[in-house]
């Protein structure tokens, strides 16, 4: 039969670690921060010590079932991810850095009638430079528990109505509706993780777009003062949304991947198509800006400025559009158009290094030398990494000292 512990002695114990608790756990919040810094939307990280009474009651509890009284909890750290598909990330960067002795996802057994918190727990040992920088603290391990944030939402009212109870009066009626409210959970969870993931497979295309768009610019554009670099291919694979039911998004989804596969005719329909819809000012300016880029890159310049203009039309402080209206007008050889373009999209946005480029070439142009270097000098103000720019002040400088 086991003696029962002393429990003074366990908490005198307790408390002379605590500081050293405290610390120890502070520097592993401080880790995973740094190591979760390069996340587009870096978990929280909270932590915890056990209290002494719980540490007490466990203790108890290890001793009555003959095991050797060890907690590995005392310590523990909650790392709180915004979407589900940041929870494997994150633990993939636990299991990088740490030693884990001890994995379990809670949860993942439940059936679709049952209730109860979906976590990732993880238990690692405590680096022997922290033991060994703050001295004993008790233990040798720390708890990592990677929840979502819906999920951490729930753990803490199930904590309080089941776990911390010492009486839970659930009838069937009852149960189901706690079932409910963390079906619901895990649907949000879910839903939430959807939508982020048609997000970022949306904004990789109208990356793609951009970047098509920029280098087809270049060509047109800097090829009149020097060389520009080949041009590289751009793939992408046209999804199946592309039925009469289709949404907005679907739509747009459609149009940049066939705008970035370089199938501007089918992308022009789908754009389109779009602004046959309903759609407030700012989808729509932002529908005819992308159609004047596909039309841009099939070199069909009037109905490229017709767009840009209704997008200014439709938002007069879209400086993007009246830039593209002003490349289109330098394509064209009308440069005074294009000097008027750049300096209404500068005047919306004073701090855009490549306009001020683009006027500066519309003024070289020109054959005005000095607005071209001033415009030139104040890219490079805001950007003075940009090779381009930096080879056309060059080509002025030499340009003015020959006038000279």
């Amino acid at each position: 039969m086991n003696r029962l512990p002393d429990r003074k002695v366990l908490q005198a114990r307790y408390d002379s670690t605590q500081k050293a608790r405290r610390l120890v756990i502070r520097d592993l919040s401080e880790m995973l921060e740094e190591l979760f810094g390069h996340f587009s939307s870096p978990p929280l990280v909270k932590v915890r010590q056990k209290e002494f009474n719980s540490y007490y009651q466990k203790y108890l509890r290890l001793l009555k079932n003959g095991l050797e009284p060890e907690i590995a909890d005392l310590v523990g750290l909650r790392v709180i991810c915004p979407f589900l598909g940041d929870l494997e990330a994150a633990e993939q960067v636990i299991k990088e850095h740490f030693s884990v002795t001890e994995l379990d996802k809670k949860g993942s057994r439940f059936s679709f009638k049952e209730f109860g918190y979906e976590s990732i727990h993880l238990l690692i040992e405590i680096p022997p430079d922290l033991l060994k920088k703050h001295g004993d603290c008790m233990c040798t391990g720390a708890e990592v528990q990677i929840r979502t944030i819906l999920q951490d939402a729930w753990a803490e009212v199930e904590h309080e109505l089941v776990y911390k109870a010492e009486f839970t009066p659930f009838d069937d009626p009852m149960k189901r509706k706690l079932a409910a409210v963390n079906a619901s959970l895990s649907l949000a969870d879910s839903i939430f993780q959807e939508i982020r993931s048609y997000q970022r497979q949306l904004n990789g295309e109208m990356d793609k777009r951009r970047d098509s768009f920029y280098r087809k610019i270049e060509e047109a554009t800097d090829g009149l003062l020097f060389e520009d670099e080949a041009e590289k291919a751009v793939e992408a694979k046209l999804p199946s949304r592309a039925d009469e039911k289709a949404t907005i998004d679907d739509l747009l989804l459609n149009a940049l991947y066939a705008h970035n596969k370089n199938l501007f005719e089918e992308a022009i329909g789908f754009y389109s198509r779009i602004l046959k819809m309903k759609c407030d000012d700012s989808v729509t300016s932002l529908i005819y800006k992308h159609r004047g880029m596909a039309n841009f890159a099939q070199s069909r310049y009037d109905e490229a400025v017709e767009d840009f203009s209704k997008s200014l039309e439709f938002d007069p402080r879209s400086y993007k559009a009246a830039y593209y209206r002003g490349v289109v007008h330098s394509v064209q050889g009308e440069y005074e158009k294009a000097i008027e373009d750049f300096t209404v999209s500068l005047k919306i946005n004073p701090y855009q290094n490549f306009t001020l480029y683009r006027r500066g070439q519309a003024y070289y142009h020109q054959g005005d030398y000095p607005a071209a270097l001033a415009d030139c000098e104040a890219s490079l103000a805001l950007d003075h990494s940009s090779a381009g720019t930096v080879k056309f002040r060059s080509l002025l400088r030499e340009k003015l000292k020959m006038r000279g």
